[in-house]
């Protein structure tokens, strides 16, 4: 960031030498004349202002791209590439332009605060769209109002309060305004439950030796304990916790059922298979060898899962005051629900000047309106499995893996392999992309272009344009007849009553109705394709 008398230059950091993502981020940059250098004249007008503010957000934007998003980003694709991405773009650019502020002259300060007020504006419109908010309702907390007595008793600091919502359970609310870079929630170290506290304990000393046992099982064989530890001082916080997760880990015969044949099916049949040797191996001979730490009637099946279900429902990855990096949970934080479009984006690192761990928003949030907290980038297979639920909004991360074959037959039977830059290709729902028409029709590039050559049907400028449409035509109908098969084998929507469902089925259910739009959109797309060709 420098200055001059007459202009002061906005700098953006380049992309990190250690982005995996480097070089396609800096094609981007390049292929679309944007730098991460932007002079800005004092004497600007907002208009003016405003538009370079543009180009820095598309610049941001592209910084900040995950592996996800430069898939499906078109050519001509400028963004917004998803909430998480829009957020952190903003932010970034509140960031620079603050710093700035601090030693511009009075000049600079005018055309600076202009950027960011327009950059706050911008972020107050992420989320807005949002018209399935959840309903809130009345209802009895003081048991979680006596968590947060406790947890302000230990230092907890908060502008949030606990409420219920339909079909959420506990959640938390603004209890004033919350601006932009302003802390909702913060959390003194000494009450983050980590592999420091597992390590005070004795039951560290009679699993340290052990071979291949993790931290995080110690952890979670650590709270199964501790739950029914009635001088724990943490009996408060596992009082409050539900008997029973209801995540995907619990399903019932009848949940599984609905699923057999889908993705998430075989990986719940897998994670509990895993879980069950876990427990087969472990508890039955550290009951037998240390009675007095393991005890039989504590040590469940039961409780084991319902251990794990904590540990992975609640847990987040955080760097303590040591600097290490490591797997916690963490008091009333947990209390926050997911959204695709949270207000906190980044909390992961406990401040070494408080030795806290703060919760700031990246985008504000109004006194009586829920503050959601980003559990990651996680597909709704994923949030099912170990959260047990499906976000309301789309999200972006719901994507179907595609296996294709990466050779093609020649003529004399031989295999000549397919080269292109990628070789996993996915796609999501349509309604996602900005571009329904040719030479995508609302499709990820990248698998047209997989598709394109491995039917040697390549898009060149030496083509004529009625080959191109030809061409066209064969990758929309392989990809009919790759799709086509895979929704009737998701069957026509089930005329199940919902509202009287068990909360597995119902889950169950909305997952297949998920799976079968997103697979219809891709059909429908193609079809529409194959018309506009026709046309």
């Amino acid at each position: 960031m420098a200055a001059a008398s007459d202009v002061v230059t906005i700098r953006l950091p380049s992309p990190s030498e250690d982005d995996p993502l480097r070089h396609d981020k800096k094609r981007i940059l390049e292929s679309r004349k944007l730098s991460c250098l932007f002079p800005l004249p004092l004497s600007s007008s907002a208009a003016d202002a405003c538009k370079l503010l543009d180009q820095m957000i598309h610049a941001a934007r592209v910084a900040h791209m995950d592996e996800l998003e430069l898939y499906f980003a078109g050519d001509d694709d400028y963004g917004q590439f998803s909430t998480r991405n829009e957020l952190e773009s903003l932010n970034l650019l509140v960031k620079i332009i603050n710093t700035l502020l601090v030693t511009a002259n009075d000049g600079a300060k005018g055309v600076l605060q202009v950027l960011e007020d327009e950059i706050v504006v911008r972020l107050r419109s992420v989320g807005l769209t949002d018209n399935d908010q959840m309903v809130l309702q009345t209802q009895n907390h003081d048991t979680e109002d006596s968590l947060l007595k406790w947890g302000e008793h230990h230092g907890v600091k908060s502008k949030l309060q606990i409420a219920f919502f339909e079909g959420a359970g506990r959640g938390m609310v603004a209890s004033e305004n919350i601006g932009v870079g302003d802390i909702a929630l913060e959390i003194p170290e000494s009450l983050i439950i980590s592999e420091e506290l597992l390590c005070q304990s004795d039951m560290f000393l009679a699993l340290k030796d052990l071979n291949s046992i993790t931290t995080e099982t110690m952890l979670l064989l650590w709270s199964m304990r501790e739950r029914h530890t009635p001088s724990s001082k943490f009996k408060m916080f596992f009082e409050t916790l539900p008997s029973n997760f209801n995540t995907g880990l619990s399903f019932g015969i009848d949940a599984l059922a609905a699923l057999e044949g889908t993705l998430l099916f075989d990986e719940l049949m897998q994670a509990r298979q895993h879980l069950h040797q876990q427990y087969d191996v472990l508890c039955p001979v550290l009951c037998t060898k240390f009675p007095e730490i393991f005890k039989q009637g504590i040590f469940t099946w039961d409780n084991f899962l319902w251990a794990c279900e904590l540990w992975y429902s609640n847990s987040m990855m955080v760097v303590l005051s040591s600097g290490k990096l490591t797997t916690c949970l963490i008091p009333v934080a947990g209390l926050m629900n997911h959204s695709v479009t949270p207000h906190i984006l980044n909390y992961g690192r406990v401040d070494q000047a408080t030795k806290s761990l703060n919760f700031p928003l990246s985008r504000p949030c109004e006194a009586g309106s829920q503050c959601f907290l980003s559990y990651g980038k996680h597909s709704g297979s994923h949030l099912i499995t170990f959260y047990g639920f499906l976000p309301r909004e789309d999200n972006p991360y719901d994507v179907i893996p595609l296996d294709l074959d990466t050779s093609i037959d020649e003529e004399d039977g031989t295999a000549q392999s397919v080269s292109t830059s990628l070789t996993t290709h996915m796609v999501r729902g349509t309604w996602l992309s900005r571009s329904k028409g040719p030479p995508t029709y609302g499709l990820p590039q990248p698998l047209l272009s997989h598709l394109r050559a491995a039917l040697n049907c390549d898009h060149n400028e030496s083509i004529p344009e009625a080959d191109i449409k030809e061409n066209d035509r064969m990758v929309l109908e392989t990809l009919i007849f790759i799709f086509t098969p895979m929704l009737e084998g998701l069957g026509e929507p089930d005329d199940y009553n919902r509202e009287s469902a068990s909360w597995d089925v119902a889950l169950a259910l909305s997952y297949k109705d998920l799976k079968r739009r997103i697979i219809s959109s891709i059909v429908a797309s193609c079809t529409s394709g194959l018309a506009m060709l026709d046309s």
